[in-house]
């Protein structure tokens, strides 16, 4: 497997499972007993590695949100808890759901190993909820540092991929509108704030996967083949642990 197959492989496994322990019961119940709700705990606690700053920093890290729904969110949520102290609190979520889910699985310490690799080779330049979550210390134990690994190359890639839409000439509002239609609700836009989404931005959003995939290959390209099957057997098993 070349590294640009590997990136292909990978990252969109990575994408779809790096967020899974954002909404099982367990986040939730933790964020409950603090007075936070699902949208106060994400917000609080995913843009909590940047630390205690005004809300327009964590919109311009998170990009596809309204601003407006971010400050509304970001100041009330922080008056009940230090953003740092939910930013870890948040990704030991993380490690709950690896201990709860992959006790079982073989090949951990590979996988983790893999990961590992890659994290340490990526170059946090320009991306700053990734420089963030890598910050925060990992778990010892391989169930719970292999979730949270797949959670901080989420971040990897994520950030990657809003620096590279910038990049290639759209805002990230019209890369979310053009990408996931059906979530800008969720996401805190109505259809009364859709941009222009003619072919020119269409062209802009494949020339900035493409753009994404090249910001992140050096970092994959640190694996050897035995390191990369190693990552890919660690990816599927875990997707069929996590799989609805």
């Amino acid at each position: 497997m070349t590294p640009d197959e590997l990136v292909a492989a990978a990252c969109p496994k990575i994408r779809d499972l790096g967020f899974a322990y954002y909404f099982v019961p367990e986040t939730l119940a933790k964020g409950d007993a603090l007075g936070l709700d699902l949208f106060h705990f994400y917000v609080l606690g995913r843009g909590g590695v940047l630390g205690d700053v005004e809300s327009g920093v964590v919109a311009s890290a998170f990009g596809y949100f309204n601003p407006t729904v971010v400050a509304q969110i970001w100041d009330s949520a922080k008056q009940r808890m230090a953003p740092r102290d939910a930013a870890r609190l948040y990704f030991e979520c993380a490690a709950d759901l690896g201990r709860a889910r992959f006790s079982e699985l073989d090949g951990l310490a590979e996988f983790c190993a893999s990961a590992d690799a890659v994290n340490q080779a990526a170059d946090p330049v320009g991306l700053a909820l990734y420089a963030g979550f890598r910050a925060e210390p990992m778990v010892d134990d391989l169930p719970g540092r292999a979730m949270q690994l797949v959670s901080v190359l989420r971040e990897f890639r994520g950030s990657a991929h809003l620096l590279a839409v910038r990049a290639s000439g759209i805002d990230a509002k019209t890369a979310h509108f053009l990408q996931r239609p059906n979530d800008i609700g969720m996401f805190g836009w109505t259809e009364a704030d859709a941009p222009e989404l003619g072919q020119r931005q269409q062209d802009a959003l494949v020339k900035a996967e493409s753009l994404t995939d090249a910001l992140v290959l050096p970092a994959y390209s640190v694996l050897d083949e035995a390191g990369g099957q190693a990552l890919m057997a660690g990816l599927d098993q875990i997707e069929a642990v996590l799989a609805p």
